[in-house]
């Protein structure tokens, strides 16, 4: 593949490393210095990734589908503009996939939480909470993962309100990659489940997963999707598959 890169921070550096350890080609990077020039550079790629910033997400996401290319969308805390870029990439017959987080760990870690939530429904006494910490740079707080889990606790614990009230903690602080906590506490006991990110090396692998799997579809996806047919699972109880 010729990957196009939107982002030139930490995790474009890592994404950056990745690929070319994996054999693929980095044909040109944007910042805001030359992302002015994705018109013209842009069609002479086979994907582009983005780890950028939020506010530039939707421009990247016209320049790609503009010039034909699909775009893995990595930045996170866009997604107040969601239903502006997907009216882009369906308009243009572009390709969009996206994710919270693009490790596989923590896709994984999703369905983990999601099974111990259908287990916990119905019972009495157990108060759901999602404790997160990363690096100091990181932007948005709460993650795109946790409020992720915070989701899929709410779609699994069900009606009522423990469905409905699950807290977040956030901390932001040092060079910490990423830890997610989920817990389900009761007088008596409490139930604790923990992902942890040892380096940024697995997100950048789950992105050039998601990079290779886009290639040559059409529509809106979710990092799940890619998860699914690898597992060669249907999607999750209650979760659509983000395609139009």
């Amino acid at each position: 593949m010729k990957i196009a890169l939107f982002g030139h921070g930490t995790m474009g550096r890592v994404l950056e490393e990745s690929a070319r350890a994996a054999g693929e080609e980095i044909g040109v990077v944007f910042t805001s210095a030359n992302v002015g020039d994705a018109p013209r550079l842009l069609p002479s790629h086979t994907v582009a990734v983005d780890f950028s910033t939020p506010g530039a997400v939707r421009a990247h996401a016209e320049a790609a589908a503009a010039a034909g290319v699909p775009l893995v969308e990595g930045t996170t805390g866009w997604h107040r503009d969601e239903a502006g870029v997907r009216k882009v990439v369906e308009e243009r017959g572009g390709a969009l996939i996206y994710g919270a987080n693009f490790s596989i760990g923590v896709n994984l870690f999703y369905r983990i939480v999601a099974g111990a939530a259908e287990l916990l429904r119905g019972v009495a006494g157990y108060d759901p909470f999602i404790e997160e910490a990363h690096h100091a740079r990181k932007r948005d707080a709460p993650s795109g993962t946790a409020v992720a889990l915070q989701a899929i606790l709410s779609r699994g614990l069900g009606p009522g309100e423990e469905g409905h009230r699950v807290s977040i903690a956030s901390t932001r602080a040092g060079h910490i990659p990423g830890t997610h906590r989920v817990g389900f506490d009761s007088a008596a006991d409490q139930i604790l489940l923990v992902h942890t990110a040892r380096s940024r090396a697995g997100f950048a692998a789950g992105a050039l997963l998601a990079a290779r799997w886009i290639v040559g579809r059409r529509g809106v996806y979710a990092f799940a999707d890619v998860l699914d047919d690898i597992l060669a699972l249907e999607p999750e109880p209650g979760r659509e598959r983000k395609v139009r």
